[in-house]
This record gives C-alpha cells, sequence and structure tokens, in this order.
C-alpha cells in the first residue's frame, strides 16, 4: 500500500514538473504545473474507480468505449461531406467523438455483467473461479479450530480468504487481560498458522477492507459479495444475517451435527453420568462425539456407567439432545418428557 503511495505522489510530481517546463497551451510555469497537478489527481481518481470495477465491467467498458469511438468515426465521415464551416464541422466531430465514447463507456459498463469472462478464453478464466471458490473466514471459526481438519481432510477447498480486520480482531483477543480470552485468541493466530504452513492449503490475507461499516460481521459479509464467495463460520447469529444478505454460508457446527451418527428411539446404549439435569431427577452425560445425553432418574447415579433406552431425540440449531431412560431397577415407567437442557460442545 505504501509503494502505491510512493508511485502516485512520484506521478503527480513528474507530470507537473513536465507541464511547468513544457508550457502546455500557453500556460506560464505555475498555471501548467497547476494543471499538470490537477491532471495527475484525475488520472489516480479513474484509477480508484477503475480498481472498484469488476472484470466483467471492466471488459465491458472497454469493449463499449472502443464501439463508441467506431460509431463516431462513421459519423464523422458524414459530417465531414456536409456544407459546413471547418469550425462548425470540427465541433460537431469532437462532440460526436465525446458522446458516443462517454455513451459506449457507460452502456458497456452497465451490461458487463451479462458478459461471460470465461467464455472467451483461459485469459479471463483465471479470476472469477478461483475467487468464486474462495472461503471468508470468519473469527469464532479459526479459533474453533475444526477448519483446520476439514482442510486437511480435504472436504473444503479453494482459496481460504482471512481479511486484515479479523487478524486484528485475532490479535485483540490474544492480547486480552482475560486468561481465558488470550488463550483462544492465541489459539486462532496457531491454528491460521497451521494451515499456512499446509502446502495443500490455500490462505490468502486480504488487505480489503470497508471502513464506512463498523460491525466485524457485516464487513465480512460485504467481503464474502465482493468476492462471490461463502462464509464459513460457526456463528448463529452471522449465519443467519448472512442467509439475509443472500449469502451463501458453511456452518461448521451444521456439519459436525451431519456427521454425528444415526440414533433412533429405542436403541440402547451406555452412558457415564456426569453431573445433575436441570430438571428433577435428571442425570446427564456425554457421548465421546460431545453429544448430550438426558437420563431420567438418574440424579443420584453421577460417576456411574448406565445402560439406557434412547426415548427421543432432540435437533437443536446449536446441536443435537438424545433423552433415555434406565432399563434397570424399575425406573423405565411413564413420565413425562423432559425439558429441553442447553447443549454444550
Amino acid at each position: 500500500m505504501m509503494d502505491l503511495v510512493v508511485i502516485r505522489i512520484l506521478f503527480v510530481a513528474l507530470l507537473s514538473g513536465v507541464c511547468y517546463f513544457l508550457h502546455p497551451f500557453g500556460l506560464s510555469g505555475g498555471e501548467g504545473a497547476a494543471t499538470g497537478a490537477a491532471a495527475a489527481g484525475a488520472v489516480i481518481v479513474f484509477e480508484y474507480r477503475v480498481r472498484a470495477l469488476t472484470l466483467r465491467r471492466l471488459i465491458g467498458a472497454v469493449a463499449g468505449s472502443v464501439l463508441g469511438i467506431f460509431g463516431a468515426a462513421l459519423f464523422c465521415l458524414v459530417l465531414r461531406s456536409a456544407p459546413l464551416n471547418s469550425s462548425t464541422s470540427a465541433a460537431l466531430q469532437i462532440f460526436v467523438l465525446l458522446l458516443m465514447t462517454y455513451v459506449g463507456l457507460l452502456v458497456g459498463a452497465s451490461k458487463g455483467d451479462l458478459l461471460n469472462p470465461a467464455a472467451l478464453g483461459t485469459v479471463f478464466s483465471g479470476d472469477r473461479p478461483s475467487r468464486r471458490h474462495a472461503k471468508v473466514l470468519d473469527t469464532s471459526v479459526i479459533i474453533d479450530g475444526r477448519i483446520a481438519d476439514i482442510a486437511e481432510a480435504g472436504f473444503i477447498d479453494g482459496t481460504m480468504v482471512v481479511p486484515e480486520f479479523v487478524l486484528r480482531e485475532l490479535q485483540v483477543v490474544a492480547d486480552s487481560t482475560d486468561s481465558s480470552k488470550r488463550q483462544r485468541g492465541r489459539r486462532g493466530l496457531d491454528m491460521l498458522q497451521r494451515m499456512q504452513s499446509n502446502p495443500n492449503i490455500q490462505v490468502q490475507i486480504v488487505p480489503d477492507d470497508f471502513p464506512s461499516i463498523r460491525e466485524v460481521d457485516l464487513k465480512l459479509i460485504e467481503l464474502a459479495k465482493k468476492w462471490e464467495a461463502k462464509v464459513v463460520t460457526n456463528d448463529f447469529n452471522l449465519n443467519k444475517v448472512a442467509h439475509l444478505h443472500h449469502v451463501e454460508v458453511l456452518n461448521i457446527n451444521d456439519l459436525a451435527n451431519a456427521l454425528k451418527p444415526v440414533v433412533l428411539p429405542g436403541e440402547r446404549m451406555n452412558v457415564v453420568i456426569l453431573k445433575e439435569g436441570k430438571e428433577y431427577n435428571q442425570g446427564v452425560g456425554y457421548l465421546d462425539d460431545g453429544t448430550m445425553v438426558v437420563v431420567d432418574h438418574a440424579r443420584k447415579l453421577i460417576g456411574k456407567s448406565v445402560e439406557i433406552s434412547v426415548t427421543s431425540v432432540l435437533q437443536t440449531a446449536s446441536g443435537k439432545m438424545i433423552f433415555g431412560r434406565m432399563e434397570e431397577g424399575g425406573k423405565s415407567g411413564e413420565h413425562e418428557r423432559p425439558g429441553p437442557v442447553e447443549v454444550a460442545h
């Protein structure tokens, strides 16, 4: 970024110097330098606008302006044969040239999204596909760490895009005075470094930012729109907001839930009761994959392994819960199904 600033300053200084010594349009040295600086500033503004254009719109704008110039050249041939004095004919020709070029540029840029650059050859096929298959990572999924395992296993492809504002957020968490937050932040940085060190995973740190937007979640959504990418997260709220903005989301929690073994009512299993449940006389245990198992009439069996019969399975947005009852000791009578318990992963 600093290199671009230096190049732009040199460009302004060079054009100002040229106009100062050459006196274009009969201008004095100071007037020429000011004119050169203004022209250089206009070029830099134009460069900013061009960089913001998508490849399709840029191709459309170039094609439209070329067609406009070609049409203006044909029209000027007709004007030259018209019975007009030389100054009027020249003015009309310049007006037609500017008009046709301007209209062609605007129409081509506005209709550029209808083009398919990939159909023009491999020269244009490298920009969009790479972006379209990109995955924008948010802070929570980097700290979670499972994205590294999924990418290393080859179940997710494309470039892992990490914006600099996410890195800054990770750094703030890693420098927190709270020990738990500090540990989570450092874990996120370690996971990011682990993915970068893997030659089979493409991780790209991008400087794209949106200063007018303060919320990190909304910045991620705008970046995903710009890159035509998917957002990878395990944040429930970001998932909902992204769907409202019509941005595709890959939720790691959804993937984990989909890969959990299917448990049917009536199936038997062994589970160790680890703590009390929130409802009366409940015991709570966990399967190896972290699924919570709520067992009725198991409150006094903490620390013991019991055999249960599954009565129901509840799928929630944050995970899966299994409800069961013990088959021994005459404690399998009819009971009202216990209420939902928060899932802890």
